[in-house]
């Protein structure tokens, strides 16, 4: 009987360094996957830190989806208005540059998974600490990369609300990603440098901890790996950048969908996120005959028909919307009725904090809160038009706050109620 060519695989399986038979495997080509990785992820952290405190989130309870988190909130402040697209650079970066770090992260990590697999498991208490961070970084970027994308895609099959989820997520995996970057830094810089000076391995002479011992016959070089990486971050880069603009770049962004249909033509031809219908508004109270909105002050409450909107003083202004899932708009024109000029009719002379309720029965965000800073800027409106139009009802009719620099939510939609100064 002929002999078979192929090796025989390793009794004791993946525990065995063997088994691991890869030539791409290298300090070399992880070290390359690392930096990326430790630059990237930077961003991601930061932005995504931004993103919760686009939020407000201490204006609880309204806002606040993450209670108790005591000293993680050290650095929040209240979210300015200028410029008017900070929302939609700092979560299309997040989300765009989240996607586009799929193949590197899946590349780090099958670089070095041989490493899970070590034996014996610890060494000693330094190296038993070293694993446990290890898997928490494994385990974290998963959590994160995972709960991200179902987000995007509008999948909340994950239990709870996704943003203490991702919020504590970030917390755990940024923290043991920055242990690890310390730890392996130095390492990765200086294998990059002996890449420049013309050489992939190590040049002490010391075995590549991370290279096959017995390596099978490559079929593709490192470099030649490295380019099949960033070919796939290219591709989910230019198939979800998309979302973040207007015409015919948004039909490629075919991985990035959105919750409600698409946009038709017109003045109201943009996107949508939650339709009417979605959210549980009926027709009959949105009518002009049925229709009031109730604006709560210091001196009371007066309840305002659309006619009696258009009678006060009207101003426009052009603001894109952001949200969180990455998607957004160019600028639209909106007019309507500055919120500092509500405020003013219910006897705050000065802008304060709003709690807006809205008629939304079904979804996340039926009542939202703004801060006295988003309320006085001259931009932010209660709309009642967009681009020379009437709202349409998935756009909000009749009436529906526009923020600048505010993510999408918080241009809360069916306006019913607005309270001043009550948070």
């Amino acid at each position: 009987m002929a002999r078979s060519l192929l090796p025989a695989p390793d009794a004791r399986g993946p525990f065995s360094p063997g088994f691991w038979r890869s030539p791409l495997r290298g300090t070399w080509f992880t070290s390359v996957l690392g930096v990326v990785l430790l630059a990237g992820v930077t961003v991601l952290f930061v932005t995504g830190l931004l993103s919760y405190a686009a939020y407000n989130p201490d204006l609880s309870p309204v806002n606040d989806k993450t209670p108790d988190k005591g000293i993680l909130g050290f650095y929040l402040f209240s979210w300015p208005t200028d410029p008017p697209w900070l929302y939609r650079l700092t979560q299309g970066v997040h989300v765009t540059l989240g996607l586009a770090l799929v193949p590197v992260l899946l590349a780090k990590l099958w670089s070095v998974v041989p490493r899970l697999f070590t034996l014996p498991p610890t060494r000693s208490l330094t190296h038993a600490l070293e694993r446990i961070s290890l898997l928490l970084l494994v385990g974290g970027a998963l959590f994160e990369f995972v709960t991200g994308i179902l987000n995007v895609q509008l999948d909340y099959v994950f239990p709870g609300s996704f943003y203490p989820l991702h919020f504590y997520g970030a917390w755990v995996f940024f923290g043991a990603f920055l242990a690890h970057a310390v730890l392996k830094a130095p390492v990765a810089f200086r294998n990059l440098r002996r890449m420049r000076e013309g050489g992939e391995e190590r040049a002490d002479g010391q075995a590549d901890a991370l290279a096959a011992p017995r390596p099978d016959p490559p079929t593709v070089s490192r470099r030649g790996a490295l380019g099949l990486v960033g070919g796939g971050s290219l591709l989910l880069l230019a198939t979800s950048a998309g979302r973040s603009f207007d015409g015919p770049l948004r039909q490629t962004a075919v991985l990035t969908p959105h919750g409600g249909p698409e946009p038709g033509g017109g003045p109201n031809g943009f996107q949508i996120n939650k339709t009417a219908a979605y959210a549980g508004i009926r027709a009959d109270e949105t009518g002009e005959e049925a229709w009031r909105l109730a604006v709560t002050g210091r001196s009371g409450t007066v309840r305002l028909s659309r006619a009696d909107l258009l009678g006060l003083p009207l101003h426009s202004a052009a603001l894109p919307i952001a949200c969180v899932e990455g998607w957004s708009t160019s600028d639209q024109w909106w007019r309507g009725v500055r919120l500092r000029d509500l405020a003013a009719l219910v006897g705050h002379d000065d802008p304060v904090d709003v709690f807006v309720e809205s008629l939304q029965r079904r979804g996340a965000f039926r009542h939202a809160a703004l801060r006295a800073n988003q309320v006085g800027d001259p931009r932010s409106l209660l709309a009642l038009s967009v681009n020379g139009e009437e709202l349409t009802p998935d756009h909000g009719h009749p009436a529906r706050i526009i923020v600048p620099a505010a993510p999408g939510v918080l241009n809360t939609k069916w306006v019913a109620r607005l309270t001043f100064g009550a948070l």
